[in-house]
């Protein structure tokens, strides 16, 4: 995680997506990301992220609207959806690439 967009990227997911944020002893964070522990570990040196993650709503149009109150920027260039497909791209401070989509009904 760039330490530039540190804490923005803290906020992105404990103020806008409402994931629980926990701070180690020595100060670097983890996100509980459903049964996955997603850690936000400060480099000195900018790298393009290479993880994408999928975050689960059961509202589209309410999670849309909900990220775009926050600021969050759509990145539908990302890549094309399949015809049908219930979702869209975001991004988090970091760069890193989230696709919301409904739950699957598996």
């Amino acid at each position: 995680m760039p330490v530039d967009r540190l804490e923005e990227t803290v906020t992105f997911y404990r103020d806008v997506l409402g994931l629980p944020v926990h701070t180690t002893e020595r100060g670097t964070h983890w996100v509980e990301f459903g049964p996955m522990r997603l850690w936000l570990d400060p480099v000195p040196q900018r790298a393009l992220p290479e993880l994408w993650l999928e975050v689960v709503a059961d509202d589209l149009d309410a999670a849309a609207r909900h990220l775009a109150r926050h600021g969050v920027p759509r990145r539908d260039a990302v890549e094309p959806l399949p015809p049908g497909f219930s979702g869209f791209w975001i991004s988090n401070p970091a760069g890193v690439v989230h696709l919301v989509c409904e739950p699957d009904g598996d």
